[in-house]
């Protein structure tokens, strides 16, 4: 059995012309746009790429590149550049997600053990899903979600559960935002996505069925820091044919009580 972080094509997070002007002001945030300017399916990129996709000036492009080249954000892959070592050693730094791995990794590994498919932690980050942790048993699959990637908080079930144990105000904004479909079977009515949250509230469960990809299906359940608080979503997902929603929803459950107890020992 190998254990491999996943490695999926996800919407990345969007950045408002309002906020592309403001970061257009200063250098940090001339910075930003040349650092986000890479997505997930991005080795390397050229100057010229850089300049297209930040939309700063080519002279300010080279300059601060070279500054990011220096601080280890950036690094030369022949002419062209690509996100540096810097970026992944800050990265682990971070108190939230390094506490929520390792709270949830000896619970997710009895999943992966148990089940033999793909299992998540997700927390929530604006009207998405960012998912901290991924385990998957190797079968060929090379097109699953990613450890730091994204995905709207409606149309999984790992965000269906987030959405149902926040704030109203947090379904109220998704909503506002528009409900877009990523296949044909994603739910798009905010009433009937309304309906599924008063179940998954219910039930403490969560079923998503190829509203992300056809053919993959999940079923999810929160983890709490304290009694009332959410921590973000355990899920197990699997190619609809093989789901046993049934058998796996008992060891979800448990495991997510056994990361519950652990972060709430930590607090």
């Amino acid at each position: 059995m190998t254990v491999v972080p996943f490695a999926r094509t996800d919407p990345e997070p969007s950045i408002s012309p309002q906020n592309d002007a403001d970061a257009m002001n200063s250098v940090l945030g001339k910075a930003r746009l040349i650092i986000e300017a890479f997505t997930a399916e991005d080795d390397v990129l050229s100057l010229a790429e850089l300049v297209r996709r930040s939309g700063v000036a080519k002279a300010s492009v080279h300059r601060l590149a070279q500054e990011l080249l220096e601080w280890g954000v950036l690094e030369r892959a022949g002419n062209r550049y690509r996100l540096g070592l810097r970026l992944f050693e800050i990265g682990q730094r971070v108190p939230r997600q390094r506490t929520l791995r390792e709270a949830a990794q000896p619970y997710m590994e009895d999943l992966l053990i148990a089940t033999q498919e793909a299992v998540h932690f997700a927390i929530h980050d604006g009207l998405d899903v960012l998912y901290v942790e991924k385990l998957i048993v190797h079968r060929g699959i090379n097109k699953e979600s990613r450890v730091a990637g994204r995905l709207p908080l409606y149309c999984t079930a790992t965000g269906k559960v987030i959405l149902a144990f926040s704030p109203p105000s947090l379904f109220q904004e998704v909503a506002r935002n528009g409900l877009r479909p990523l296949t044909r079977k994603t739910v798009v009515q905010p009433g009937l996505l309304r309906a599924q949250l008063d179940k998954v509230r219910e039930d403490r469960l969560a079923i998503e069925v190829e509203e992300t990809r056809l053919g993959y299906m999940s079923v999810a359940v929160p983890v709490f820091s304290a009694p009332t608080t959410l921590a973000g979503a355990l899920s197990i997902t699997a190619p609809t044919c093989r789901m046993n929603v049934g058998r796996f929803s008992g060891g979800l459950r448990t495991a997510s009580l056994g990361i519950s107890r652990t972060l709430q020992s930590m607090a």
